[in-house]
């Protein structure tokens, strides 16, 4: 399970495919990618219904390839291309989460707690010693009686357990944040994350998204939790420590190009 995205840039390849095709091609290519990580992690050979398994989805794979190719060489909303430049700590780090279309992305479920602990102290720092003029404009979003982010849909995203066994968010409770952020849960954060209804009501396969209008907001919000002010050996322990925040700076960076191309953030 996990949260998907994409930056809505109209290149040849979208041209070409519509959205759940690329959407659904960028999800096999991130599964393949996945299990041969965790082949070579383990040392041992690929079992026979790993590799029956990537043998039948060997037409979709190749298509993939051949769309990521054209976004390195040609797409300037490739995220791979983009963070290769300024953010090579994330390579090695999202190596076996690889996304070849470099304008998907994926945030996988569960949240851990590590990470939800890590935005609940971030989060409360800047309310407690952040002067309330200097905070991100979103931050005062959440502190309004009528924010729309009131945390309600990730309350019941906390209570769902597949019958596989698996969850949303590894904390069955929200975190409370105190003093000046006293009503605040994460449950707001995750809210607010989340974006908002899609304004084609899901016509590209997508049901939320960032609009342009926000993404500077969004942005600066994103950046202000999870990068600044954070030494490199410190980034660096984060990174280590599960694969949650990774994801998460990736979807900063995500966010940032979108601002710069001037287009929605789809989300589902």
């Amino acid at each position: 399970m996990s949260l998907e995205y994409a930056i809505e840039y109209k290149c040849q390849m979208r041209r070409a495919y519509d959205e759940a095709t690329l959407r659904a091609l960028g999800r096999t290519s991130s599964l393949i990618a996945r299990m041969v990580a965790e082949t070579e992690e383990s040392g041992r050979p690929p079992s026979e219904e790993s590799v029956r398994f990537a043998t039948r989805l060997g037409q979709e794979l190749e298509r993939s390839e051949q769309i990521a190719d054209y976004c390195r060489q040609h797409c300037p909303a490739c995220l791979n291309v983009m963070l290769e430049q300024e953010a090579p700590e994330l390579r090695a780090t999202l190596a076996a989460r690889v996304e070849a279309i470099g304008c998907l992305g994926r945030i996988s479920y569960p949240i851990e707690a590590r990470f939800e602990h890590f935005l609940a102290d971030r989060l409360q720092l800047i309310y407690d010693i952040v002067a309330p003029q200097e905070w991100p404009h979103l931050l005062h979003i959440l502190l309004d009686p009528d924010s729309p982010f009131d945390g309600e849909a990730t309350k019941e995203l906390r209570r769902v357990t597949t019958s596989d066994g698996l969850r949303f968010f590894e904390l069955r409770q929200p975190i409370t944040l105190v003093a000046r952020s006293g009503r605040l849960t994460t449950d707001h954060i995750f809210d607010l994350l989340a974006g908002f209804r899609s304004s084609d009501e899901g016509a590209s396969g997508y049901q939320r998204e960032l609009p342009v209008m926000a993404l500077a907001d969004y942005a600066e919000l994103l950046e202000a939790l999870l990068l600044n002010d954070l030494s490199s050996s410190e980034r660096e322990r984060l990174h280590s420590q599960g694969i949650t925040y990774s994801q998460f700076v990736r979807f900063t960076y995500a966010v940032r190009l979108a601002s710069r191309l001037e287009v929605r953030i789809l989300l589902d």
